[in-house]
């Protein structure tokens, strides 16, 4: 049994605010005060809206105009619950959406749940905006772990919610904010799910007008957002990377017919061209339309077209003029730095297969005379954002030594989670000639190539310890593990958890693309000398 805090922010609600409550105080299954509390956070308010949260059972707290974020924030600093559930005062929440929403934290690792809105208007734009969303859950539905989740109908563990400093209170008004925690969150590779069965009922945008302010918003505090978490330039779970293309090709379309009166004969058939991708690229969404509503097709491609300008006049705007405020966001790789790097990994990796091809062979033959087994050793490992790939090594101690672990990790000379066992005795004969020289990671320039690595980066951990990790230890999976990195050329294997996370976080909070040039120089040097050499 999870005590569970349900908060609402509020802000001059008045005429859905009674709806919503009765909602969420008529939920299946569930006692107000014993299973669940019910918290307002009224956020300056000119209206009644206080005066009609008063009339029902639940607390109410009030602030000064703060936005949304920092309602959020106030309502879980006074919440009892272990649970801390998350909707919007104009959202009425359906009979099961509280037990439907805190379902899947009987599943010890998910530390959030995304729900799923659900309207019962009938006019054009407003099923245009559901179909819509009906179209992203369908993408969503497929996937086992997420990294978007906004807070109409949301939830996550109270400890995880406070740990991570909740809502960036940069966010004034209701825009990004949501979904910028779940990127935070995500990043650390906690496990966030999406649950559409925990449905919440919305009043959606009426008109194409207040659709494409929303966009517009929404495009210009993303664009703030980016600063901090660039890789969700590209794609999320929630939103389709197509939908990004989108904006892309609508700008060339605009920028494009200014001057084609000068020089039809080149810029035409680019116009048309670009018509054709852009045509071809909706497609798939107004396929689904004509199949859930098919009357919503009179407004469709206007409402996609409109949504591609808005989305990309608001980023603009946010890259030129971004607000005047501070963030608490953790600044990573920069868009420019992440380019920079892969395409070194790229290179590095061909010209490092190339020249190990023949050092691989030789230690594949030795492998293969000194003990019985593969040659290639093959483990699930954290990646970036904590998601699991399979690393290559050669093999260096004998069939099946993973599953001997448990045996010899009580004479690890390490503390925290993370070990190191002198003189293991799993190590075979040729093993210890690979390790010394660090030959047996060798097989990862395919990990780096095919992109679940890295040159220089924390190394890649083990899936049994990073459950382990506490929240500032998850800090050093924002990044692609790396061949070699901070740790490799500052005692490597004798560093207990601690010095390499502090190592690897300042390596993260001051990068820079000779840092990396160095730590691969450095490394040559500590293969040399064989510090840290277990």
């Amino acid at each position: 049994h999870l005590m569970i805090s349900v908060i609402v922010p509020a802000k001059d609600a008045a005429k859905t605010l009674g709806e919503c409550l009765q909602a969420l105080l008529h939920q299946e299954g569930l006692q107000v005060d014993h299973d669940f509390e019910v918290i307002i956070v009224d956020d300056g308010s000119t209206d009644d809206t206080v005066e009609i949260a008063k009339q029902y059972a639940v607390k109410v707290i009030r602030q000064t105009n703060l936005g949304p974020a920092a309602a959020r924030n106030a309502g879980a600093r006074i919440a009892t619950g272990e649970i801390l559930a998350f909707t919007d005062a104009d959202c009425a929440p359906s009979p099961t959406w509280l037990k439907n929403l805190t379902q899947p934290f009987q599943i010890p690792d998910v530390v959030g749940v995304k729900g799923a809105y659900r309207t019962s208007q009938i006019s054009l734009v407003p099923r245009f905006v559901q179909l819509e969303y009906e179209y992203k859950y369908t993408r969503m539905r497929n996937q086992t772990t997420i990294d978007f989740i906004d807070t109409y109908s949301a939830a996550y563990r109270r400890e995880i919610f406070i740990q991570n400093e909740g809502f960036d209170e940069s966010f004034r008004f209701p825009s990004v904010e949501d979904q910028e925690f779940s990127f935070r969150l995500a990043r650390k590779g906690y496990r966030m799910v999406f649950e559409p069965t925990a449905v919440v009922f919305h009043y959606h945008d009426l008109t194409l007008s207040e659709y494409l302010q929303r966009k517009f918003g929404i495009g210009y505090w993303k664009a703030f957002m980016l600063h901090w978490i660039p890789e969700k330039t590209f794609s999320d779970s929630h939103t389709a990377p197509t939908q990004r293309v989108e904006i892309l090709l609508l700008a060339i379309l605009v920028a494009t017919i200014p001057f084609i009166v000068l020089w039809p004969l080149y810029l035409f058939p680019i116009f048309l061209l670009v018509s054709i991708v852009f045509l071809a690229i909706i497609s798939p969404f107004l396929l689904f339309i004509a199949q859930q509503d098919p009357q919503v097709l009179w407004v469709a491609p206007v409402m996609v077209v409109g949504r591609a300008g808005a989305l990309g006049m608001g980023l603009l705007k946010g890259f030129i003029l971004p607000p005047k405020v501070g963030s608490k966001g953790l600044p990573c790789l920069s868009m420019r730095n992440r380019w920079i790097k892969r395409i070194i990994d790229i290179t590095g990796a061909w010209i490092g297969i190339v020249l190990s091809a023949p050092v691989i062979a030789c230690a594949a033959i030795a492998i293969r005379i000194d003990s019985p087994g593969p040659i290639f050793f093959r483990q699930i490992r954290a990646g970036e954002n904590g998601k699991p790939f399979t690393m290559l090594k050669l093999r260096t101690m004998v069939d099946g030594a993973d599953r001997m672990v448990t045996e010899v990790l009580h004479k690890s000379l390490l503390t925290g989670p993370a070990f190191k066992i002198p003189n293991d005795p799993r190590v075979t004969r040729v093993g210890r000639f690979l390790r010394r020289w660090s030959l047996d990671e060798l097989p990862q320039i395919w990990n780096v190539l095919k992109g679940d690595m890295s040159l220089v980066g924390p190394r890649p951990e083990e899936i049994q310890f990073v459950e382990l990790y506490n929240d500032d230890q998850r800090q050093r999976l924002m990044v692609k593990p790396g061949l070699t990195g901070p740790m490799q050329v500052s005692g490597r294997g004798g560093l207990d958890f601690d010095q390499r996370l502090q190592l690897e976080l300042n390596y993260l909070r001051n990068y820079s693309l000779l840092e990396d040039i160095k730590i691969i120089f450095k490394t040559i040097s500590a293969i040399v000398s064989g510090e840290g050499i277990s």
